[in-house]
């Protein structure tokens, strides 16, 4: 790494000098950074906010933290199911919310401990940009460093998307960031947004003891999925008292005398309002990329009308070294496709040829019990079968069928799979049920491998799991109408 003074009257900064910068520390910019500089590379990474990116801080481990304390709470009410007196069930939300932050807090020191152990990796806890270019070289800089290197990959992520309801800005509302910072738990919490992130903290909430509402504009919550899983996940939040109003829209808000909202509703078909007060309101209507403090603008490189940074198959931007990884490229919205964005990046740079083109689209609704999904919905499989003349075989097994789930107390749910009828190769499944977001990875895997289902079907499972009832499924396969 070279150093050189800046020689201006501005504030000084420090020139550097290197192999690689990286922007942001999701999920692929810090294993990236590590490896190359475990190659002896000299790498620079910002990250102004926290690091460890969404994942760590707001996402994945802070919300699963919070889902394992709300489980607890669910299994402890329900105790007399399986002959245990547990008492009257108290949430203490503070120590709830303690645990899911101590998690946060060691996580978060764990990566940063990592950065420290490379010679040639230095971390700058600044914001940075691109300030152009130097010959063939990108310059990037900070408010302390202005940095130099040949190849940049960015990792910025995504935020909150709030939209503009009026109203809303006069009151105290929620994002899936914000959430996490409450001290006392919502008499009644009402969420803006039926998708995966809504959807799992309005059953979060539910257990620890809000009253929860969640208000979807579009039609049906969990649009993505197949009109039989939407019923049954609808009916798995209703079932724990969760007032769901698909197909209406939040017209306006307004703050009420006791520090709550109260917010209009209209039912998008006819316009019938009626109101909602609640304690908090919880926005969870989509997310938007990091990318519009970046200045891209000074090296060409180009967005989308969203502000998505498009990438080829190899993550590669229009500009030639630079490279979007994870939820700012729009290949995945997910911590594992981050990952996989950075195990790609970094083979092809040791002079593989991997492409995220082709990607399965594999993810997980953490509900409880979770959906786990890969591949082709049963919809998508249909709108294939009429379009392309392809053939699909559907098979369906309830989870009250399954022995591990009724010795668990977990009926909730049915594995439906699909499979491609002339190659004999799984097409797509979705898993609603106990341990669904582990079992569903089976059928990756088989995508993954290329091998007929005959492989599954014929294997020998462990009893009694969830994966044992592959055979028996498989065994029911019929043509999809």
């Amino acid at each position: 790494m070279s150093e050189r003074g800046t020689g201006s009257c501005e504030p000084s900064r420090r020139d550097l000098r290197v192999d690689a910068i990286l922007i942001g520390t999701g999920q692929a910019n810090p294993p990236l950074a590590r490896a190359l500089a475990g190659r002896g590379e000299q790498v620079v990474i910002f990250d102004g906010g926290t690091p460890g990116g969404s994942c760590v801080n707001v996402g994945c481990t802070p919300t699963k933290a919070l889902r394992a304390s709300a489980r607890i709470a669910y299994l402890a009410r329900r105790s007399r199911d399986f002959g245990i007196e547990a008492g009257a069930v108290r949430v203490d939300f503070g120590a709830v919310i303690d645990r899911a932050r101590g998690i946060v807090g060691e996580s978060r020191s764990g990566l940063e401990r990592s950065f420290g152990k490379f010679s040639s990796l230095t971390f700058v806890p600044e914001y940075a940009a691109f300030e152009g270019r130097d010959g063939s070289d990108f310059v990037v800089g900070s408010s302390s460093v202005r940095v130099t290197a040949p190849r940049v990959y960015l990792n910025t992520g995504t935020r909150p998307f709030v939209p503009p309801i009026p109203g809303l800005d006069q009151v105290e509302a929620l994002t899936n960031e914000s959430v996490l910072q409450l001290t006392e738990c919502p008499s009644h919490l009402l969420v803006v947004g039926g998708s995966y992130i809504g959807l799992e903290f309005a059953q979060i909430f539910r257990r620890l003891g809000s009253d929860v509402t969640v208000v979807e504009e579009g039609a049906t919550i969990a649009a993505r999925e197949d009109a039989e899983v939407i019923a049954r996940i609808e009916s798995m939040l209703a079932g724990e008292g969760i007032s769901i109003l698909a197909g209406h829209k939040v017209a306006n808000v307004d703050a009420d005398d006791g520090g709550g909202v109260v917010a209009s509703i209209r039912a998008t078909h006819d316009g019938a309002g009626r109101e909602i007060r609640a304690s908090h309101i919880l926005i969870a209507t989509g997310r938007t990329p990091n990318s519009d403090t970046l200045a891209l603008e000074r090296v060409g490189i180009e967005r989308d009308d969203r502000g998505f940074i498009p990438v080829d198959g190899s993550l590669a931007t229009n500009v030639a070294g630079v490279w979007a990884l994870g939820d700012i490229n729009r290949r995945g919205a997910f911590t594992h496709t981050s990952y996989q964005d950075y195990e790609i990046v970094l083979a092809n740079y040791s002079g593989g040829s991997r492409s995220v083109d082709g990607r399965v689209t594999t993810y997980a609704m953490y509900t409880d019990p979770p959906l786990g999904r890969v591949g082709m919905s049963e919809r998508e499989a249909r709108e294939a079968q009429q379009k392309e003349g392809r053939r699909f075989l559907v098979a369906h097994h309830e989870m009250q069928r399954v022995s591990r789930a009724t010795e668990e107390g977990e009926t909730i749910g049915e594995m439906r799979v699909i499979v491609d009828a002339e190659s004999r190769r799984f097409a797509g499944a979705s898993l609603l049920g106990i341990r669904c977001d582990e079992v569903v990875q089976v059928i990756g895997a088989m995508i993954a491998a290329d091998v007929p289902y005959d492989v599954l079907a014929q294997a020998l499972p462990i009893h009694p799991t969830v994966t044992e009832f592959f055979p028996t499924i498989l065994g029911k396969l019929r043509p999809l109408e």
